[in-house]
């Protein structure tokens, strides 16, 4: 299994639509695409110097291949979007994790 991670930093003038779109329209957007089994919003229980509040949306998918195919068929139009809402009120990274064992 592999998880597609997203790190994100939101301003907090921001904070409270992109919660709710992140909710109720990305995550969902993005499990549409089938290429994911699930998904989990976590907060970050950081205090960030630069301000903002940090997420985590963490995807998980079968394998490399489909996370791959999500990134050729399907990234760029949900990043798109994420930028045309959010722009500089958004800091993103993204990570892959591997799952070696769940106990």
């Amino acid at each position: 299994m592999i998880v597609y991670n997203l790190t994100i930093n939101i301003h907090e003038s921001v904070h409270d639509d992109w919660i709710q779109w992140m909710q109720t329209k990305h995550i969902s957007d993005t499990l549409a695409t089938g290429k994911f089994e699930s998904a989990r919003l976590v907060k970050v229980l950081v205090n960030e110097e630069m301000g903002g509040v940090t997420y985590s949306v963490q995807f998980t998918t079968k394998d490399k291949e489909t996370l791959n195919r999500f990134y050729l068929e399907d990234a760029v139009r949900l990043e798109q979007e994420a930028l045309n809402l959010y722009g500089d009120k958004m800091l993103t990274f993204k990570t892959e994790l591997e799952i070696i064992s769940e106990h």
